[in-house]
């Protein structure tokens, strides 16, 4: 089980490598052809998914100036009486996407490494009491996270009872909402 989608489709394509594609008939050309055609898709979207969000923050970008470059072009000419192109929502979320995943993921990796170092200096010199309202907020958070690990993983099919875990649609809107 694994919950990042570069490292399940690095599984993915090794499997398929190493089991699948030497199982699979020399003799059936189609086949073969079809198993090195989803590897190589594999492949392709390994490298691509790192520049997806990147992508489409760029071609947004490339968007609000054509529409605000025709608005003023159509203004101008005084040719549009009915189409307006309003590109303030596509500015405002532009805005609001400054860090990319790389970097949300870079600062989620360090405020691990440096909570988790916290936490061992702490209960390494703290009062009992402290160290149990450490233990407890450790646990909540960890308890959470789990709950939304199970639910990310619910299409893998490993949960024992997946009507007892919540989409992760569900689990994710709150924190959209506290952003």
């Amino acid at each position: 089980m694994q919950l990042r989608a570069d490292i399940q489709i690095t599984s993915i394509l090794k499997a398929l490598n190493d089991v699948v594609l030497p199982a699979i008939d020399p003799g059936n050309q189609l086949a073969q052809e079809q198993a090195r055609l989803c590897m190589g898709l594999l492949d392709l979207m390994s490298r691509q998914l790192p520049l997806q969000f990147r992508f489409d923050v760029d071609e947004l970008k490339r968007l609000a100036n054509l529409g605000e470059a025709l608005a003023e072009a159509a203004g101008v000419s005084g040719s549009t009486e009915t189409v307006q192109v309003d590109t303030a929502y596509a500015r405002d979320v532009l805005n609001r996407a400054q860090a990319g995943p790389s970097e949300v993921l870079a600062a989620t990796h360090a405020l691990r490494a440096s909570t988790s170092a916290l936490v061992q200096e702490v209960c390494g010199k703290a009062p009992c009491q402290a160290i149990t309202r450490i233990e407890r907020l450790v646990l909540d958070a960890s308890r959470e996270q789990l709950l939304r690990d199970r639910s990310w993983l619910l299409p893998q099919r490993w949960e024992p009872a997946p009507d007892a875990i919540p989409a992760i649609e569900a689990l994710l809107a709150p924190a959209q909402d506290e952003a």
